[in-house]
């Protein structure tokens, strides 16, 4: 399906607004990051001694959410009937890339600007209860806290329909029992959107059966097991939860009964238009050093970019991000204008990722060994392409959605 050049534009951000956020960054963030450089490099103080963010870096944080809540970016992709911007899956994905082409890796505060679709404002606050929002949204969308999105379990990761929590009536209050693993941002959340079985034999059958619960962490019976650490790092943003008798009341239902499983759905295809923003992103900025580094750089009497092995590298890496930017915004738009976009999205989610994470094994390359060094912060980029090669569904489960979609016909773009 074809769209005018008036239809695209409908849903373009503004560049006004990307330059405002640049400016924000700028302002309000880039002072805080070079007066606290210690304590966001050092991994002794970057991280406490369970392995998640110290509380120090915690303030840090807050502080850029809570400023980005008052200059409106924060919020700039929830609906604006909760009082956010309303942006959508287009703007979502320019946001991110513009955001991360700008910043590149390996800085924690800058990414507090946004928020991400499970920490804060978006729009699973529309499916919350009246009863809960007028507790939760303020905070929420002011930034002062955030929440953690709990739904991956340790034998139900791509297979959610496996998962074995459960939430079950008592009077007024469900009470939830389980375990959840890979869960970004739990470490220190306040709110955890817990997906629960509230029907076994609809959720065997998989047509329903999973209801989603906003539950408060400090609840008696919500533990952080323990907090997993990547790549030999000091410490991580994903832990290991459990739900021992975790009570919570009948309005922190979120959404309908039993239907759960439709906003997680809805949830993981902005996921994925994120993640391909952060990798074309990602992606840009890595390209624009190493196209720097090799003029500069010389062997033998000339520039390095004087040898087809190293242009070269350059050029595949261009070329890998302009098809990747060009299809991850045809699969926005296709969101954006409610067209079932599940085939594209697998394809984006995977390309994006598979392609970021070449471009930044090239690009350490081309730096040689100062591609190797926590200066060139090169090495930052690589650990994140190689995460998010799994995080929201790995290559090959991707693979095996984009198959099972041409065997049923959908063999045309």
């Amino acid at each position: 399906m074809d769209t005018s050049t008036a239809e695209r534009d409908r849903f373009d951000i503004d560049g006004a607004l990307l330059e405002g956020l640049k400016a924000f960054v700028d302002k309000e963030v880039t002072p805080l990051e070079e007066s606290h450089q210690k304590l966001l490099e050092d991994p002794r103080e970057l991280y406490d001694e369970s392995g998640g963010y110290s509380l120090p870096v915690q303030d840090l944080m807050r502080q850029v959410r809570m400023a980005s809540g008052r200059a409106g970016y924060y919020s700039m992709f929830c609906p604006e009937e909760l009082g956010g911007g309303g942006l959508g899956p287009v703007a979502t994905y320019q946001a991110w890339e513009y955001l991360h082409t700008y910043c590149g890796p390996g800085r924690l505060l800058p990414y507090q600007a946004i928020s991400h679709w499970t920490n804060g404002p978006s729009y699973l606050l529309g499916y919350m209860t009246p009863e809960l929002q007028a507790t939760v949204l303020h905070e929420l969308m002011s930034g002062e806290k955030t929440m953690c999105f709990a739904m991956s379990e340790p034998d139900a990761g791509s297979d959610a329909w496996a998962m074995t929590t459960r939430a079950v009536r008592e009077g007024e209050d469900w009470v939830i029992s389980g375990t959840k693993q890979w869960i970004t941002n739990s470490p220190f959340a306040q709110y955890a959107l817990v997906f629960a079985v509230t029907d076994g034999e609809l959720a065997a059958s998989h047509k329903g059966g999973i209801s989603c619960f906003l539950v408060p962490t400090s609840s008696p019976g919500y533990q952080i097991d323990s907090v997993i650490k990547l790549f030999g790092h000091g410490g991580g943003n994903e832990a290991i939860i459990s739900f021992n008798n975790v009570r919570v009341p009948s309005h922190n239902l979120v959404g309908n009964i039993d239907q759960g499983f439709a906003l997680a759905v809805g949830g993981v295809s902005l996921g994925r238009m994120y993640n391909a923003g952060r990798c074309v992103g990602l992606a840009r900025w890595a390209l624009e050093a190493a196209t720097e580094y090799a003029k500069d750089r010389r062997t033998f009497g000339h520039p390095i970019s004087d040898y087809q092995g190293v242009t070269f590298q350059l050029a595949e890496s261009a070329m890998e991000i302009y098809a990747t930017k060009s299809m991850s915004l045809d699969c926005a738009h296709r969101v954006e204008r409610g067209e079932d976009a599940s085939r594209e999205l697998a394809m984006v989610k995977a390309y994006s990722t598979e392609m970021c994470f070449r471009v930044y094994d090239r690009c350490m390359q081309v730096h040689g060994g100062m591609g190797l060094t926590n200066e060139m912060r090169l090495y930052d980029g690589w650990h994140v392409s190689r995460i998010i090669r799994l995080a929201d569904g790995s290559g090959e489960i991707m693979r095996r959605n984009i198959a099972r979609a041409l065997l049923r016909g959908q063999t045309g773009f």
